[in-house]
């Protein structure tokens, strides 16, 4: 099946990729040409990722049985289908240990996004949550795409603009939110200024100058690049292959408990960015997720050769 409506035609150019002046895996500053492509208006919504597993029977990673064998450390009673959720404190903690608002549950899903119980009726134009990045590539596939790599998907954000921000030099110019990110103490004070605790329906805040909606907050989004902490291009030293098998290899963390999984780019930032915490809700930014990952606050939009 191939859809391409609501993609956006960009030619292609040089523009200034990443940032000097804020965190230190967005160094350095540089100029970079990509060619022509197209992106998607929009993230991939409930409403689009449920015909896409009508269609397919897809089941998503979350709503699968972890193997043994990927997780030889656990304790095999452990490895139930589930997903990390957001679970705000009711107090203030130290912003250190993301291990105090994050919970894997078992149970959570694309269908039931905060856990057993709950469900996507009445989200079904929120960007869909809990896909790993295997079932956002099983998606990209089906609609005759592919994701983003890192560098489109920032040309895109940027919007035609140099400035820190998608839509200028100031976060909230004249008071006013221009995406949906976290007002207040995070994590446990959420003011709720624009009347959503999580994910806002697509399309709730004005597009930028490409015309894309929730190009920053709302939800993370897959790229198609592996990590590294020094986004610098590399000589090829082989072939595509063979430099994408090194790739992978370079994006492991030794020193993180998921270390025994490749990380793949993050762009765009999410509802939970805030300005004391995690301030990723620009277009330089980018974070790191081991590709067995889902939770919460991560989603993806697609993009096409043109």
């Amino acid at each position: 099946m191939k859809i391409l409506s609501d993609t956006v035609p960009l030619d292609g150019g040089t523009f200034w990729m990443g940032s000097d002046d804020h965190y230190p895996e967005e160094r350095p500053r540089r100029a970079v040409t990509v060619p022509s492509f197209r992106i998607d208006m929009r993230p991939v919504t409930n409403r689009d990722f449920a015909a896409f597993v009508a269609a397919t029977g897809h089941v998503t990673l979350a709503e699968r049985v972890p193997s043994p064998e990927d997780y030889p450390e656990a304790d095999p009673s452990l490895l139930q289908p589930g997903s990390a959720v957001f679970i705000s404190p009711d107090r203030p903690v130290p912003t250190t240990n993301p291990m105090l608002w994050w919970t894997f549950m078992i149970g959570a899903s694309w269908r039931q996004p905060t856990g057993p119980g709950s469900h996507i009726a009445g989200l079904e134009d929120h960007p869909v949550v809990h896909v790993a990045f295997e079932d956002a590539q099983a998606f990209a596939r089906w609609a005759g795409k592919r994701l983003p790599t890192e560098a489109e998907w920032e040309f895109a954000a940027c919007g035609g603009r140099d400035t820190a921000y998608a839509w200028g030099r100031e976060l909230a110019p004249g008071g006013a939110m221009l995406a949906n990110y976290w007002r207040g103490r995070f994590p446990h004070e959420n003011l709720l200024l624009d009347g959503w605790a999580r994910t806002s329906p697509v399309g709730s805040y004005p597009p930028n100058d490409f015309g894309l909606l929730d190009m920053i907050g709302n939800v993370w989004e897959w790229t198609a690049d592996w990590y590294s902490d020094r986004p610098v291009a590399t000589p090829r030293c082989c072939s595509p292959e063979r430099a994408d098998a090194l790739a992978r290899e370079a994006s492991h963390d030794p020193a993180d408990p998921g270390r025994n999984f490749p990380r793949k780019v993050l762009k765009g930032g999410s509802h939970l960015c805030a300005e004391n915490y995690c301030q990723r809700y620009r277009p330089a930014a980018r974070y790191p997720q081991t590709i067995d990952s889902s939770t919460s606050h991560i989603g993806f939009r697609c993009a096409a050769d043109r």
